[in-house]
């Protein structure tokens, strides 16, 4: 798998004792999340599917749809630890479920390993609605190739499954278990969310589940309405003389001042703003604060490198949240053909998102941000970062000590254009950049030469595989590809961006 792996909770949730099931074979049984060790107060036994399949959200911190999962498990003292996850989305073509399923046990079995704990056995899982005149069973059914996909390249490293399981359509099955006294074929429901006692333990332990991926990726999506019409030819409006301010070495000093001065007086209206309970509510708060003007203005502005990079100085402290706040809403103001321009406020928010422990939304939003333009070298740089498990302290330092560079400088200063990058930006040859009106409301070629017309560079011919998460211009997901490690390739690369790997 390629940078995309990425983990998606704590690496260690705890220790169980390995059961004994006379109904079946033993199944290994493990932690919950929030136990750290055999004598921590939040332990949390799972010893059975049911308790396998409500264990779900709490290891990702979320509801997974449409995915393929794999949780990683580790022996301690002869009892069952969890270790890395990781996430892909269901391929929607069976054709490349052999592909999806190398990929996602090769990268969480690698990404374990690089961190010095190699997983000795795996819990899969297939979440997936069905659709149109399907039932649950359906699902459990067509997918069960995949599953058996999953556990055969597991076997080829050495590290069995010892529980696969569906969940679909309010209800579990197993495929690891025939017997029909406690997996029967009509499947079993699943508990009401927040009632079981791994919810309790959970919840006691600071453990939040956070909704569903869509309700996370709704943040950060501009909706399709009447307000969008009205963005659009804002962002049309502003682009006509925007674009050839940023392309004029003097006008670009000056769209970088009043770009950073806008942004900061958002910031300003936002943290003043009266709070209100609730994700939607929050956004749409933050919507309405917002004029169409000063988002096409924002967005344009932000296409520049060393704009970019000095907006992500705001990203501790006080400016902390209203700078995440206003980078939700630009995000959701890229409508229509500006849907690629929406790399740099996601990148922004992702790298915001990191900066303050939130790594969940982090990595949604990076994903998001190379769905948006995948040669965006900010996001590929931090994305991968995130997903390595590094700390952001480091750059933090650098941002915070460039930002004392500049302290009282002119903010169009030659010198210190040469020597604003952040997060690896610095030397390494990502362009600065201004938009380019869309040509007939069509997307927008984001190329943009210096002002002295120097070519664009030149694509990869290695190109990193666009993510799932999409954006108005991104193909379906039946065509969308994924991302591949280790040297194993797919004629059609499925899915999405493996999220996992730690150890």
């Amino acid at each position: 798998m390629t940078n995309h792996s990425e983990t998606t909770g704590p690496s260690d949730s705890g220790d169980t004792p390995r059961p004994e099931r006379p109904s079946r074979k033993p199944l290994t049984s493990y932690e919950g999340p929030g136990g750290e060790g055999p004598g921590d107060e939040h332990q949390v036994t799972l010893r059975t599917p049911a308790e396998l399949a409500d264990a779900l959200p709490y290891l990702l911190g979320y509801r997974p749809e449409d995915s393929i999962v794999l949780a990683a498990l580790r022996d301690r003292e002869g009892r069952g630890r969890f270790g890395g996850r990781a996430r892909l989305g269901i391929p929607a073509s069976p054709d490349d479920w052999s592909c999806a399923a190398g990929q996602l046990v090769h990268g969480l079995v690698t990404g374990s390993e690089r961190r010095g704990v190699r997983p000795e056995q795996m819990v899969a899982y297939l979440c997936q609605e069905p659709a149109r005149g399907e039932t649950g069973r359906d699902v459990m059914e067509r997918l069960r190739p995949l599953a058996q996909r999953l556990r055969v390249e597991c076997g080829t490293l050495d590290v069995p499954v010892v529980e696969a399981l569906c969940i679909s359509a309010g209800r579990f099955w197993s495929y690891c278990c025939d017997d029909e006294a406690c997996c029967p074929a009509e499947g079993l429901p699943m508990g009401l969310p927040g009632t079981s006692v791994l919810a309790a333990a959970a919840t006691y332990a600071g453990i939040q589940v956070r909704g569903s991926l869509s309700d996370l990726r709704a943040r950060l999506l501009p909706g399709e309405n009447a307000v969008a019409d009205e963005q659009t030819a804002a962002l049309d409006t502003a682009a006509t003389t925007l674009v050839a301010r940023i392309l004029d070495p003097d006008g670009r000093s000056e769209v970088a001042r009043e770009t950073l001065e806008t942004a900061e007086r958002v910031m300003r209206r936002f943290a003043g703003a009266p709070p209100v309970s609730g994700m939607p509510a929050e956004d749409l708060r933050d919507d309405h604060l917002l004029g169409h003007d000063e988002a096409a203005a924002l967005i344009l502005g932000l296409q520049d490198r060393t704009t970019r990079d000095r907006a992500a100085g705001w990203m501790e402290g006080d400016e902390a949240g209203p700078a995440l706040r206003l980078w939700r809403a630009l995000a959701r103001r890229c409508v229509g053909p500006y849907g690629e321009h929406a790399a740099a406020p996601l990148t922004l928010a992702g790298w915001v998102a990191w900066s303050t422990g939130d790594e969940l939304e982090a990595r949604e939003a990076l994903a998001m941000a190379l769905g948006a333009d995948s040669d965006y070298l900010f996001a590929r740089l931090l994305h991968q970062a995130c997903n390595e498990g590094l700390d952001p302290e480091s750059i933090r330092r650098c941002l915070r000590a460039e930002r004392e560079d500049r302290r009282g400088a002119d903010v169009s200063s030659p010198a210190d254009a040469e020597r604003t990058g952040a997060t690896g930006s610095r030397g390494s040859g990502e362009p600065s950049a201004a938009p380019r009106p869309p040509s007939g409301r069509r997307r927008r070629t984001r190329s943009l030469g210096s002002a002295d017309g120097t070519r664009r560079r030149a694509k990869p011919q290695h190109r990193e595989p666009r993510p799932e998460n999409g954006r108005p211009r991104t193909p379906s997901r039946a065509e969308r590809s994924g991302a591949g490690r280790g040297g194993r390739t797919c004629s059609r690369t499925p899915g999405t961006p493996a999220e996992g790997g730690g150890g």
